[in-house]
């Protein structure tokens, strides 16, 4: 009861903070994290550990699979050799390289020990990635690579450690039996991410005009597969991360605009409060884990964590700007007509964001607490308190140093923001789309509509189709849109709903070609919802007069 209470009073914090987060101009997982520490002091809360298990059951699963539904699997496609290269190999590099500076550095660190500790700091985290860099204008392929690289790496790390782990309770480890198991690991995760989306996929084409139910499956699919996965001793994390791919590729064929639409708002207060708590927790936990130390030796330690913090920073940018030079000679050996996408790709501009964006959070925590108190022959673990603490101060100096000046650096590169392009491909699909109504009206347009209704419909999407093409002034727009939103007689109604899905079906022809990037498609899509709910509303108002 008395840990349920301690939940309630988080949950009223992170709400007040949320109300202020915007003035207040920093980072939420930065704010949030701060807040934890300074309550974690306060004498008259007691002392909230965070549980591991909870973390890998109850926060992980939503969060990744929540990021990987709204990723954009086209865009992943493309950028996958960057994806992987950071969420694979530089976290086995890191690891190695963060083993290599503990082991020699830090006194009584075997290398078993440094090992861990790698694994434990080397996965940047999806959340902070994703919430320190929204609305700072990056471009789709920097944030794609960002994002797609925290939902990856976390698998590599936890595999990673659970040898490391193993290697320091048993005493042994052999590297061609680790890298076998780790193929295996991954491939089972993937796979049977696969399989869980694809039956689920299935259930809700089965499911009809039941939106809740919908809702209820959705919140229900991360812990499916991340428990099917971790049953058959695969990675879990692998299995939610390709479910949410999948479904979030086959969404506009198996969910209802009033799915979408409720959807949409439940997860997205879910994953307010589980970010929020965990954040929270994370910062909860320091007073937790230096009552182990003696004063006289936190500086020293804290002078460790500062070290092991500067070995993965320096690292990571080593790292991504020696690939962003490879794989940019490589690019630079193609057709001329991929130039601009050359420029793009080995922009030192965009390397350095990537670079630099290497926040680590809730995993790099949870993993660290969930190290084993005994060893198999029953004795303690060994340096177990110096190891949560580094990854502590990894963690804070990681969200402080790089979430703070992640917008100045952005600022002092004269980066601009990408919203004019962003505004200017959803223009040009409106106008494809309102281009091919018009071609659908005077062509297989279905319904019997009396002649007047017909010629209402075709003058909207024409002066629509005007102005658009045009790029009249937005008092002309507005006047349209308000011309447009008459009280529509029966015939009308029907007439639009139809044209609705129609546009559905374009908008599932240009997501399956690539036309035009998922940005653009689905706020086209979130239209849709809407004009069609209002739609619907009015429907039933006329019969029920």
């Amino acid at each position: 009861m008395e840990n349920f209470e301690i939940v309630i009073f988080i949950m009223t914090v992170l709400i007040v903070l949320s109300v202020f987060a915007d003035k207040i101009k920093l980072p939420y997982p930065i704010l949030l994290v701060l807040v934890g520490l300074i309550i974690g002091f306060a004498p008259f809360l007691p002392h909230l550990a965070l549980n591991p298990k909870i973390v890998f059951l109850i926060f992980l699963p939503p969060i990744l699979y929540d990021a990987a539904i709204k990723t954009s699997w086209l865009d992943f496609k493309k950028e996958i050799r960057s994806i992987f290269t950071l969420a694979v190999t530089l976290v086995f590099f890191t690891t190695v390289s963060v083993a290599v500076a503990a082991h020699y550095l830090i006194p009584g660190f075997s290398w078993p020990l440094a090992f861990v500790l790698g694994a434990i700091v080397s996965p940047p985290d999806a959340v902070a990635a994703t919430n320190i860099t929204k609305g700072l204008g990056l471009s789709r392929k920097v944030i794609t690579i960002i994002e797609g690289e925290s939902l990856v790496n976390d698998a590599s790390a936890l595999i990673t450690y659970r040898y490391a782990i193993a290697a320091v309770v048993s005493g042994t480890f052999l590297i061609w039996k680790a890298s076998l198991e780790f193929l295996l690991v991954s491939a089972g995760g993937i796979l049977t991410g696969l399989v869980i989306g694809f039956i689920l996929v299935l259930a809700h084409k089965r499911i009809k005009d039941n939106a809740t139910v919908e809702t209820s499956l959705t919140l229900l699919t991360p812990f499916v597969a991340y428990l099917s996965a971790e049953r058959m001793h695969s990675s879990g994390v692998l299995a939610v991360v390709t479910a949410g791919l999948l479904i979030s590729w086959r969404s506009r064929e198996i969910f209802t605009y009033e799915t979408r639409l409720q959807t949409k708002v439940v997860w997205d207060t879910l994953i307010f409060l589980l970010n929020g708590i965990v954040f929270i927790l994370i910062g909860l936990q320091l007073p937790l884990i230096i009552k182990n130390f003696e004063k006289n030796t936190l500086i020293t330690i804290m002078g460790y964590g500062l070290l092991i913090s500067l070995v993965t920073i320096v690292i990571r940018i080593l790292w991504v700007f020696a690939g962003a030079y490879n794989q940019g000679r490589l690019l630079s050996k193609k057709n001329n007509s991929l130039q601009e996408n050359v420029n793009d790709t080995i922009s030192w501009k965009n390397v350095l964001i990537v670079a630099w964006t290497g926040t680590r959070g809730v995993v790099s925590m949870a993993t660290a607490l969930a190290l084993p108190l005994f060893l198999s022959d029953g004795s303690n673990f060994p340096q177990r308190e110096l190891i949560l603490f580094l990854a502590f101060i990894v963690i804070l100096v990681t969200l402080v140093v790089q979430g703070l000046t992640l917008p100045l650096l952005i600022k002092w590169l004269n980066i601009k923001p990408v919203s004019q392009l962003q505004k200017r491909e959803e223009k040009d699909l409106q106008l494809l789309i309102t281009e091919n109504i018009l071609q659908y009206l005077n062509g297989r347009f279905p319904l019997e509509l009396d002649d007047s209704v017909m010629q209402q419909l075709k003058k909207r999407y024409e002066v629509n189709f005007n102005l658009l093409s045009h790029n009249r002034n937005r008092n002309r727009v507005e006047k349209a849109e308000k011309a447009s939103q008459l009280i529509f007689k029966k015939h009308m109604l029907a007439g639009q709903l139809d044209i609705i899905g129609f546009q559905r079906e374009l908008l599932l022809k240009f997501q399956k070609e690539g036309a035009f990037n998922e940005d653009a498609i689905s706020k086209a899509e979130a239209e849709l919802d809407i004009e069609e709910l209002r739609l619907n509303t009015l429907t039933e108002k006329k019969e029920e007069k």
